[in-house]
């Protein structure tokens, strides 16, 4: 009888297995991998069950660019984003007192999933996320006023519950004080 191994090999995620499957798409498009080795190399990833056969489709292809993380803070005052505004791959909001509004209605999201982090103390939040944006918020605590988010209705041809086909996933995570934070789905 051979003892277990020490670290069995840990299940890949659909969102590292999305996450192959851009950073190929990438390699392909900027011409790093012929048609035929991503065709070769995405069957890999499509079917791999542990992060090493994940890891195998992707050697040798370019370095990933670094994480994106972006901070906005203020004591008191307002924190606005709205427009065409890049959204970095994790973005940490800090607000002491005063409103906090994020419209990713019409950014620009370069990545399949956006975390956003926030330490807020007392005023009230909004965030605004794309029409088929899937909205994760298991890791966020709220103090004295719950979340006000009602998830949108499956889009045709989406999966179930918020989201469609190609919609970013964005994960709301941390902690609101005193304040209430709403989360809403674009209309358009």
């Amino acid at each position: 009888m051979t003892p277990p191994p020490e670290n069995p090999p840990s299940p890949v995620s659909e969102d590292d297995r999305e996450a192959a499957v851009r950073r190929l798409q990438d390699a392909y498009a900027e011409g790093h991998i012929s048609h035929e080795e991503m065709d070769r190399r995405l069957h890999t990833v499509l079917t791999a069950t542990t992060h090493g056969e994940l890891m195998s489709a992707l050697a040798s292809l370019p370095a990933e660019p670094p994480e994106t993380t972006s901070t906005i803070a203020a004591h008191s005052g307002r924190i606005r984003r709205r427009g065409p505004w890049l959204v970095p791959r994790t973005l940490k909001v800090e607000s002491a007192f005063g409103r906090v509004r994020l419209d990713l209605s019409r950014a620009v999201i370069e990545h399949p999933v956006v975390d956003i982090e926030l330490r807020l103390g007392t005023g009230r939040a909004r965030i605004t996320v794309p029409r088929d944006a899937i909205v994760d918020v298991e890791g966020l605590h709220t103090g004295w006023k719950d979340l006000r988010y009602k998830p949108r209705p499956p889009l045709p041809g989406g999966p179930g519950g918020a989201g469609g086909p190609g919609g970013p996933k964005i994960r709301i995570s941390g902690a609101v004080g005193f304040g209430r934070l709403k989360i809403r789905h674009a209309r358009r």
